[in-house]
């Protein structure tokens, strides 16, 4: 078999890949749980090729993540759930329905609008599936405002959200200043409990977790996107302190014999560089 470009070459090769007794083992031992962490780092590795502008890589990055939807069809297909293509056409069928402003005779204007009608959709869209599984005697809960927030987000982009969610109901602040000043007020408490001779440990980390609920808050008042920019802060990181790793190697000292104090001053000499570049 050869690689082509066509999708059905694809789903044939994950098809036998998963064909009992001469398919590949390791393949035919996945469930869809086993194959779910996989996903989540494939759409990272698509996220990190884009940052770093490296189309090459975006091209096979995005070629992992297809598989795993074609992993999930041909799984599914097996247990007679559904195939590839009923994925195709659910995916077609939500952008018809959700884009009425291109494929109907809805007016929308500018880029506010349309997102405020997708949301409302999706809402409806939403209502619409309890409904079915209620008629067809499943029970269904009344569901949280907050409840398909889904919990295997990262915990700074699903704070982002739940906020979001609860501001459209008006259980938000109107100013960032606000937002700083609970931030002020968390970091406050924080060092209210780091303060007492015997704090407790669950105690630091709840109030750890309200600052970054807090932090994630402000980001998200900001219009700024607290995943991605924690993620440059991260680069940052890497990028400085590969500074001062360059700098004790090219003086031929192990960077463990360095003190604190030679180490800020090669750390502000990397933010100075970069600041100058």
């Amino acid at each position: 078999m050869k690689p082509g470009k066509n999708i059905q070459d694809l789903i044939a090769i994950m098809a036998r890949l998963r064909t009992p007794e001469i398919g590949c083992p390791w393949d035919l031992k996945q469930d869809f749980r086993s194959i779910a962490p996989y996903t989540i780092e494939e759409a990272y590795e698509v996220a990190d090729a884009i940052e770093r502008g490296d189309f090459d890589d975006l091209k096979d990055e995005l070629g992992d993540l297809l598989l795993q939807v074609v992993f999930y069809a041909q799984m599914a297909s097996e247990e007679d759930r559904f195939e590839f293509g009923d994925v195709v056409e659910a995916i077609t069928g939500k952008l018809i329905r959700r884009h009425p402003h291109i494929f109907g005779d809805l007016d929308l204007s500018d880029a506010a609008a349309v997102k405020e009608r997708w949301d409302e959709i999706k809402a409806e869209e939403k209502a619409e599936r309890a409904a079915k599984r209620s008629a067809n005697g499943e029970a269904v809960e009344p569901g949280s405002l907050l409840a398909d927030v889904p919990v295997a987000l990262p915990a700074l982009t699903r704070a982002e959200k739940l906020q979001k969610r609860a501001g459209k109901v008006g259980f938000d602040w109107n100013d960032p200043r606000a937002v700083l000043a609970k931030i002020r007020e968390e970091i406050a408490e924080l060092e209210e409990e780091i303060a007492k001779p015997e704090h407790a440990a669950e105690r630091v980390e709840d109030e750890v977790g309200d600052l970054l609920f807090a932090v994630a808050n402000l980001a998200r008042h900001l219009k700024v996107e607290p995943e991605t920019a924690l993620m440059h802060a991260n680069a940052k990181f890497v990028r400085r302190f590969g500074h001062i790793e360059s700098a004790f190697e090219a003086r031929g000292r192990p960077l463990k014999d360095a003190t604190l104090d030679e180490m800020e001053a090669l750390w502000a000499e990397a933010k100075e560089n970069e600041r100058k570049a």
